[in-house]
């Protein structure tokens, strides 16, 4: 589990799946994503998060309030195919509702913290649409460095940015 002063993030259980339907859903929250996702969607979601747990020791978390235990997305690291490469991908998706209050750069510090420390990952790369400004911020603010602009073939050919970061980047990594 991970805290934060205001999060508490833990690995998914299948009885999450009802949870985090409404945000994978929504389509305001997942307007950068290729279609908002149908029920089939998040059971694959969490599926392969579970099953990233076991092979990799890493996936996505849920976010929960810590104040009301209100779940209002997801945060992690998942082994992901990004322009062509195989990358400890940090990504992030909080229902619209919670956007502009610092949860994403919350969740995201906690989860490349661990990354960095428990899990002993060198790097960590995050990819979002060019207009997705928000995503954007979130990669900047936690020290993520641009390094290249791509048409992402698995987003509707959209012109995406790839930001990275490295463990002896980070303040204190070794």
């Amino acid at each position: 589990m991970l805290e934060t002063p205001r999060l508490i993030m833990r690995e998914y259980t299948t009885s999450d799946i009802d949870a985090i339907a409404p945000v994978l859903s929504d389509p305001r929250t997942m307007s950068f994503w290729p279609v908002p996702f149908g029920r089939e969607d998040v059971e694959r979601w969490v599926g392969r998060s579970i099953a990233s747990y076991r092979e990799h020791g890493f996936g996505r978390r849920p976010i929960f309030l810590k104040e009301t235990g209100e779940l209002i997305g997801d945060c992690g690291i998942m082994l992901s195919m990004v322009d062509g490469e195989l990358r400890n991908d940090i990504g992030y998706i909080l229902h619209h509702p919670y956007w502009g209050h610092g949860y994403a750069i919350e969740a995201s510090r906690a989860v490349m913290d661990d990354a960095f420390t428990r899990l002993g990952l060198h790097d960590l790369y995050a990819n979002m649409p060019c207009d997705h400004d928000r995503s954007r911020h979130v990669a900047e603010q936690l020290g993520l460095q641009r390094v290249k602009e791509f048409n992402n073939t698995r987003n509707r050919d959209i012109r995406t940015y790839l930001y990275m970061i490295r463990r002896e980047m980070v303040e204190g990594g070794k």
